[in-house]
């Protein structure tokens, strides 16, 4: 997958297209992530000794990696990655706009 968590992403596809948010959480097996603020869905909770009140709440459901684009901290757009090796041979991404090291 091209994110990770922490990453800042904007949705370029889909009922919140045009929204930003950083990612909770990653699911390679499934190539999903957890946006949030992004996909909210309504369900209903049964009380639990830690939501006690139960009721209907309102939570981000994952959507597909293909329909969000990471933006860039130093140019502050949505942009394409790349990949490059440091002279001590890490491997880091790189924006594909501004050439700025994204890690």
């Amino acid at each position: 997958m091209h994110v990770k968590r922490g990453d800042t992403v904007r949705v370029i596809n889909g009922r919140d297209r045009g929204k930003e948010g950083q990612i909770i959480r990653a699911i390679p097996k499934e190539n999903r992530v957890v946006v949030e603020k992004v996909n909210l869905v309504k369900r209903h909770q049964r009380p639990t000794p830690e939501f006690p009140e139960g009721g209907i709440i309102t939570k981000e459901a994952p959507i597909h990696v293909s329909n969000v684009m990471i933006v860039c901290k130093s140019c502050k757009k949505p942009t394409r990655i790349g990949h490059k090796f440091l002279e001590d041979g890490k491997k880091v991404r790189v924006c594909k706009k501004c050439g700025a090291t994204l890690d």
